[in-house]
């Protein structure tokens, strides 16, 4: 166990700037069964918050295992009724949620299907999540509890103070006032993605080892960082930590191949994906090669239209929180915060000029992608340039070995 104070600290982070819990709201947490400590230390920071109420739901992923191990072919995509039902009710009572992740058995998955393990996955459920979170219908934010099988992976050995420290500085709790540092480093953020929005760049350019891609972007396509705001004003952090600036880019325009530069432990599938690369044609991957993995990336890309797309581009340099640890965290909360990194699914509404609050038609024919997945992954470093494309086609440098060009 961590130091209570930290506990107190984080918990504390979580709900006032990360789901930023307001007076008379409604709170859930989501979380595996060994956050337990993390889930009462937010419970208590919410009820000091002045929440309606507070309820936690416990996962345990060896009963995931069985599903993925016993099921039949639907029970792997099928949400129990009950579940939409708690949702709706989030929704409709304008609730928040605070999720926690940190895997304490990351090889619990070893040695089963991995096609199988790609279409795990409560489709009605992400559907109307990914509706809920496009259109802001609720204050969110995602945090990490280390624990022992975690620490293991990171370091080789349990020693989970050592995780703590580092999790405690990727997330600025480490700050003399953290609050205050919270405030200037999201100001950071809000101003580059100020300039990147002043320059209307058509397109992104990725080049570096075994990448060269470019990626175009939609016409509305807006720049943005740190917070979200719900669709009756409250403004949250989804991520703690949080080092980007991102944007939706064009699912029909994406030409070349990526190399992942990062592995990627997929969230909830506790698969490690190794030397993942794709490559893409008019927007769509069409090959997909990891020296581990590949088979899970594969039924990922399958399970609809707009899963084999890109949604999002994300821009992190050198100077990220995250990255100054010096650390992969195999969490992709945080190494994507490490690094610049893209995400093939679902697009972000709030990206896209007047798409919140549209229909999924609407926001289609605008340029937001639509899958009921989202998975992020590493394509940045101090070997992959980034370049900003303009109308008439000049390559404008936002990212040269790691350092951020403009200004």
């Amino acid at each position: 166990m961590p130091d209570p104070g930290l506990l107190d600290r984080y918990a504390e982070l979580a709900v006032r700037v990360g789901a930023n819990v307001q007076p008379g709201q409604e709170l859930e947490i989501i979380c595996l069964v060994e956050h337990a400590p993390m889930a009462r230390a937010i419970s208590k920071a919410a009820w000091n918050a002045g929440a309606s109420y507070v309820s936690v739901s416990y996962r345990d992923q060896h009963l995931k295992r069985d599903l993925i191990e016993h099921g039949a072919e639907d029970a792997l995509t099928w949400t129990p009724p009950w579940l939409m039902t708690q949702f709706e009710h989030m929704v409709e009572a304008k609730g928040a949620l605070v999720e926690i992740t940190g895997n304490p058995e990351p090889d619990l998955y070893s040695g089963l299907d991995e096609a199988r393990i790609g279409r795990t996955r409560m489709l009605e459920l992400a559907e109307f999540t990914g509706r809920m979170t496009n259109d802001g219908l609720m204050s969110w934010t995602i945090v990490s509890f280390p624990t022992e099988g975690w620490a293991t992976r990171v370091f080789g050995e349990p020693d989970v103070e050592r995780l703590w420290k580092a999790v405690e500085a990727a997330v600025r709790l480490d700050a003399a006032d953290p609050v205050e540092a919270w405030r200037a480093h999201i100001a950071k953020l809000l101003h580059r993605a100020d300039r990147l929005n002043e320059r209307r760049f058509t397109a992104l350019r990725y080049r570096g080892p075994g990448t060269d891609l470019t990626v175009g972007l939609a016409e509305g396509s807006i720049w943005r960082a740190a917070e979200f705001t719900t669709a009756w004003g409250t403004k949250h952090i989804p991520n703690l930590p949080t080092e980007e600036v991102f944007t939706t880019p064009d699912p029909q325009k994406a030409e070349g191949v990526v190399r992942s530069t990062r592995p990627l432990s997929l969230p909830g599938h506790g698969i490690v994906v190794r030397d993942l690369e794709l490559e893409f044609e008019n927007g769509r991957v069409t090959d997909v090669r990891a020296s581990s993995g590949a088979d899970v990336i594969r039924a990922q890309t399958k399970l609809d239209e707009g899963a084999a797309r890109l949604g999002e581009l994300a821009l992190v340099d050198g100077e990220s929180a995250v990255g100054q640890t010096g650390i992969t965290f195999w969490d992709t909360l945080l190494d994507e915060n490490a690094t610049s990194h893209i995400a093939y699914g679902r697009g972000i509404a709030m990206c896209i000029e007047g798409a919140m609050g549209l229909s999924p038609e609407e926001q289609r024919a605008l340029g937001v992608n639509e899958s009921v997945i989202h998975t992020d992954f590493m394509v940045g470093g101090p070997e992959v340039d980034i370049d900003g494309v303009t109308g008439d086609g000049a390559l404008v440098p936002i990212l040269r070995d790691d350092v951020w060009q403009l200004t």
